[in-house]
């Protein structure tokens, strides 16, 4: 079992239809000897000189930031800020953010299009958001607000800026604030014009640019009329795209700050206007208007998001991993010079036994902590289910089941689907029966003749398998339901 680079997908289906969309999730930069070179230089020279500069005018931001909300209680902060604050700290942040990016590189910034006014348009939604410079677009918007997360509070100068910015603000680990989050969007696009607009990436992560990922119902819950935003980067190399997989933050900067010009070009489409049924259903208006987005850009909308920190694609009601853990499984086995027919020397015949982490990597060679841990972990899931699906099978008699935590327990650990889909989807399948549990045969009957789920467990958990001659490599799953065949990557 060899792990398939994500970055290059075939058809597995030798059956013509359209072109497979681009993995959104892996940006790969391929960089020319001369072109090396020449970053060699200009990252020692121009770049080291550029970011210091930058980091400079980043404080330099603070005290604007700083003198607009001091001595403001929390509840005025609840209203838009007027007056002489509003007037000297806004043009203050505006003109040093500008400076902030032409000294990294952002030479011009190219505006296609006519910003709609507030009232016409309360909600911004920019996409494809590919990169932390992204925020650049907040300059020709003229400062919206925007919707962050509440740990950034902490970070200095930036937790400054959102204050300034009175964002809305989201924490991942309290339930409760999302809810509140929907509330105050609810609240401020229904102002009638009183607050500034708000924008959305309603992405919510990063993509590499060459499709764009489902879009989050967040920014079209109020059910108003929206502006798209599209932002491109129009440059001879792409250095900017900040994906799951490629180049990290601090190459990114010093690529782009060794770039002599970077170019920004901001689109503003027309108003979106929803239909009732959209203004009723969040999810189809932004399905409708991640469409709308697509086109004007000339790539692919797809079912692609993260979920639970970790891109997950689409195939038929499931949500899949891009990258099952099962690989990176099999290729740690591999280098511990295993194969399925090795036998624990310490089991007496027909028994199993529970080992510790220690002896787990003892057994597999294995001396990298990490390394270790996500294994063990790996089949300590595995066999959490196993106790009680034994019981139920017990209660239940002879017969034995598998029942929904069993079934979402199996697709969680092999094809990192979240549970609540898997067992959705158990109960579709228990439907036919008119019982909570399948049986063996009806369990093989799904992972190996189901019309579009079998197809994973044959081919996407298998990527060392020969497919057809029309489709060389191994095999990932794709959002539009096929299954698809990136080229393989020696280990």
């Amino acid at each position: 079992m060899s792990q398939g680079s994500p970055g290059d997908w075939a058809p597995l289906d030798p059956t013509p239809g359209p072109p497979a969309p681009p993995n959104p999730f892996v940006h790969e930069l391929h960089l020319s000897r001369l072109q090396r070179v020449k970053f060699c230089l200009l990252g020692a020279l121009l770049a080291p000189i550029r970011v210091l500069l930058a980091f400079i005018v980043l404080f330099l931001l603070w005290p604007f930031a700083w003198l607009q909300v001091a001595g403001l209680t929390e509840e005025q902060l609840q209203e838009p800020i007027t007056g002489w604050r509003k007037t000297v700290c806004h043009h203050g942040v505006l003109g040093l953010s500008r400076l902030l990016f032409f000294l990294l590189g952002f030479l011009r910034i190219r505006v296609r299009g006519q910003r709609a006014s507030r009232l016409q348009a309360p909600v911004l939604v920019a996409a494809p958001h590919s990169t932390f410079f992204d925020p650049i677009v907040l300059l020709p918007c003229d400062l919206p607000k925007v919707v962050s997360r509440a740990e950034n509070l902490s970070v200095p100068v930036i937790g400054a800026l959102l204050r300034f910015n009175q964002a809305i603000l989201v924490s991942r680990h309290d339930p409760a604030s999302r809810r509140r989050v929907v509330e105050e969007v609810r609240r401020r696009a229904t102002s009638g014009g009183k607050w500034p607009q708000v924008l959305f990436f309603p992405e919510g992560t990063c993509s590499n640019k060459k499709a764009l990922l489902k879009f989050k119902p967040g920014a079209f819950i109020a059910g108003v009329p929206v502006q798209p935003v599209l932002i491109r980067y129009p440059n001879s190399l792409d250095t900017t795209s900040w994906a799951w997989r490629g180049p990290g933050v601090l190459k990114v900067l010093w690529l782009t700050a060794s770039q002599p010009c970077s170019i920004v070009d901001v689109e503003f489409l027309p108003v979106y206007r929803p239909s009732p049924e959209e203004s009723r259903d969040p999810t189809l208006y932004a399905n409708n208007v991640q469409r709308v987005m697509a086109q004007a850009l000339g790539i692919p909308a797809t079912e692609c998001e993260f979920v639970e920190s970790l891109p997950v694609i689409v195939v038929g009601r499931l949500k899949v991993a891009l990258e099952p853990q099962l690989w990176e499984l099999g290729k740690v086995l591999r280098k511990a010079g295993l194969s399925p027919g090795c036998v624990d020397a310490g089991t007496e015949p027909g028994r199993s036994r529970r080992i510790s982490q220690e002896e787990f990597a003892k057994q597999l060679q294995l001396s990298d902590s990490q390394t270790v841990a996500g294994a063990f972990s790996y089949f300590q899931q595995l066999f959490a289910e196993e106790p009680k699906e034994q019981a139920k099978e017990q209660a239940k008699g002879p017969g034995r089941l598998l029942y929904k935590d069993g079934f979402s327990t199996i697709l969680h650990l092999l094809l990192g689907s979240p549970r609540p889909a898997a067992r959705t989807l158990h109960a579709e399948l228990c439907q036919a029966g008119a019982r909570q549990g399948l049986s063996l045969c009806e369990f093989q009957d799904f992972s190996l003749h189901h019309p579009l789920h079998g197809k994973l467990f044959s081919t996407y958990l298998r990527p060392s398998q020969t497919p057809p001659a029309s489709s060389p490599g191994s095999t990932t799953a794709l959002a539009n339901g096929t299954v698809q065949t990136p080229k393989q990557k020696g280990d």
